[in-house]
């Protein structure tokens, strides 16, 4: 199977990178999107995943990976919400900001450009190569 790239966004105030690097690994829960519900089903184990701090800090800041695909969301209220687990794999040498994104021409189409307010969202690999590119 083929590896896919995703970016997933969170709120440091909610759960930071340097949380995920704490914990090693975490379930992804709380996603409640449909749309975002058919990127977490579409994960798999070993998929590329960054790390995006929006809000305050609106800059990818390191690099996951998929353990475990779809589960079942306990903190879901009703059925049919899933969590993935997202294990740290490293962080980048410096944040990739979205300024600096939107500013990239190869980066024009990333989805996180186009869909702002989505949390998980899907990479081509080119534009998870070129975002690591930067924040080396």
């Amino acid at each position: 199977m083929t590896t896919q790239y995703w970016l997933v966004k969170s709120e440091p105030e909610a759960y930071a990178w340097a949380d995920l690097v704490r914990d090693g690994r975490t379930a992804w829960t709380g996603v409640r999107n449909y749309q975002a519900r058919i990127h977490l089903n579409a994960m798999q184990r070993g998929d590329r995943v960054m790390f995006y701090e929006s809000v305050t800090t609106k800059a990818v800041v390191g690099l996951a990976e998929i353990t475990k695909t779809a589960f079942p969301d306990t903190t879901a209220d009703e059925p049919g919400w899933v969590a993935v687990e997202l294990k740290a794999t490293a962080p980048l040498a410096r944040p990739v900001t979205l300024a600096e994104i939107k500013a990239d021409a190869p980066l024009a189409k990333v989805a996180l450009l186009r869909q702002s307010r989505l949390s998980v969202m899907p990479l081509t690999r080119a534009e998870f190569e070129r975002i690591v590119k930067l924040g080396s």
